[in-house]
């Protein structure tokens, strides 16, 4: 697995924002969906293109177009969807699936409860979207339902890393014969007890949403 951690003083100045307590929804929310855009800028460096010729006013120029089938965006339910539309607006023409996966907070395994996703995904490219990669299960979970259905290629983005989460990722996806690729805004030092980033930015689902009672 390929990871890029994104140094850009852009994409740092949001993500301090995003870490202050003090950010509110509203506001963490604009955050999010701009840092996605940034990280999308380099998670599609090889996003796959075909050849095109179009006329200018002047003359024809030789340029490329997103080749089919189409990428294909996947938000992990319910943080996710906070990053969907960052994306997207980078790569309008994709199109998007949803998978939703649980954490038990336990054993701090994932599984999957939804889904709206195509049964035949051979020859896609898949981007998923999942803020925190903490213990590494959901993510790890998730692209393995992407592969199982036929994906050749997977990019995951997140906001935040820890270092137990991505040795996770990549020990459990070391039998994949699928270019696997990870792009981050950044690395922090540790996880808690609790399975938890630190220092993070806390639980990012509910600083998008607010606590769902």
């Amino acid at each position: 697995m390929q990871i890029l951690v994104v140094d850009h003083p852009l994409v740092a100045h949001k993500l301090t924002a995003l870490r202050d307590e003090h950010t509110d929804s509203p506001t963490f929310r604009r955050l999010t969906e701009e840092l996605v855009t940034l990280l999308a800028y380099e998670a599609t460096r090889d996003v796959r293109t075909g050849p095109v010729t179009v006329q200018t006013p002047v003359a024809e120029a030789e340029g490329v177009k997103l080749a089919a089938p189409k990428p294909l965006v996947v938000p992990i339910l319910r943080a996710g969807l906070g990053m969907l539309e960052g994306m997207t607006r980078l790569l309008p023409t994709a199109e998007v699936g949803f998978l939703g996966m649980v954490r038990n907070e336990e054993t701090l395994t994932a599984s999957t409860y939804a889904e709206r996703l195509p049964e035949d995904l051979s020859g896609r490219q898949c981007y998923v979207l999942d803020p925190m990669l903490a213990t590494g299960g959901t993510l790890a979970a998730a692209i393995q339902f992407l592969v199982d259905r036929g994906a050749d290629h997977i990019t995951a983005i997140c906001l935040l890393a820890a270092p137990e989460g991505v040795k996770r990722v990549e020990n459990e996806l070391t039998h994949l014969d699928v270019p696997c690729n990870l792009v981050i805004a950044g690395m922090d030092s540790h996880l808690n007890e609790k399975g938890y980033i630190v220092p993070g930015l806390g639980d990012a689902g509910d600083r998008l949403y607010g606590v769902a009672q």
